[in-house]
């Protein structure tokens, strides 16, 4: 059935994705994603996400290939965890956003591509904690920042809906020397001008010989609207927002229905949706 040859990269967002709202993957999606994977298709992880927090879930699906992390910011190997293309940014212009979360008390990270550092992780709330702890994230204590010299892929800030939405707008107003992304409802994303899922998603097929239309793209947030319209076939989460929706050319259950499990059964395997 030519069908179910026809994509060759299939690149899955994990958060409100591939796993459902405990931030589990399913028995059933992990074995429907095994299948297609063992008709010799390459699947990719497309994450906000660490590759720490998102490698395991490739090793427990017994897959090789690649982590698009950081939302785009870092492509990692699988299995040697090299770095294999990474969008360092100039940590000097987060100096401004780093004041302004002092100043307000909007608690913030930096990444580099594996670690992720706080100011004051010693101190850091139980709250905090038990935040990171659920995304299986260990946070280390942020060195003098005058000496850092790693490079950084991603700045994040996190909050209540509604105030985010404020700093959203306070940030809207400065000049953008960054790509700043809303990428859940209580994070923002500060990361190079050029980093986004689509973007590492197009470095990534061109690596590989794949067209854009021979490769799919399941999403359920503004983060994933670059890797959706880039994809020959961008499909939204039931759970997603309407623009999300919009951009993408087809909508699949939500991801407490096994959405990811039913796009790929439709669109890879050839069943009709039950």
């Amino acid at each position: 059935m030519e069908m179910e040859k026809k994509y060759k990269l299939i690149a899955l967002d994990v958060d409100g994705t591939l796993l459902n709202d405990d931030h589990e993957l399913t028995a059933g999606t992990a074995e429907t994603i095994r299948r297609i994977a063992a008709q010799g298709t390459e699947f990719v992880l497309c994450t906000g996400r660490a590759p720490v927090n998102s490698i395991p879930f490739m090793r427990e699906m017994g897959l090789g290939g690649y982590v698009i992390t950081h939302n785009g910011a870092a492509t990692v190997d699988v299995q040697t965890e090299e770095i294999v293309h990474e969008f360092a940014l100039d940590a000097k212009g987060l100096d401004r956003y780093m004041d302004y979360c002092r100043e307000h008390n909007v608690h913030y990270d930096i990444n580099t591509t594996f670690v992720l550092y706080v100011p004051g992780a010693s101190q850091l709330s139980k709250e905090a904690l038990d935040m990171y702890h659920l995304f299986m994230m260990e946070p280390q204590d942020l060195p003098d920042w005058a000496s850092f010299k790693e490079p950084i892929v991603k700045m994040t800030v996190t909050a209540k809906k509604d105030e985010l939405d404020r700093i959203q707008s306070d940030w809207n107003g400065w000049t953008e020397e960054f790509n700043v992304l809303r990428s859940g409802d209580f994070f923002i994303d500060i990361m190079h001008k050029e980093a986004s899922k689509g973007a590492a998603l197009k470095k990534l097929a061109e690596k590989r010989g794949f067209q854009p239309e021979e490769v799919m793209a399941i999403g359920n947030y503004y983060n994933d609207l670059t890797m959706l319209t880039y994809a020959g076939l961008g499909i939204a989460m039931d759970n997603s927002p309407l623009e999300v929706k919009a951009a993408a050319n087809a909508v699949t259950a939500s991801n407490n229905e096994e959405g990811v499990k039913q796009a790929l059964e439709k669109y890879c395997l050839g069943h009709s949706v039950r």
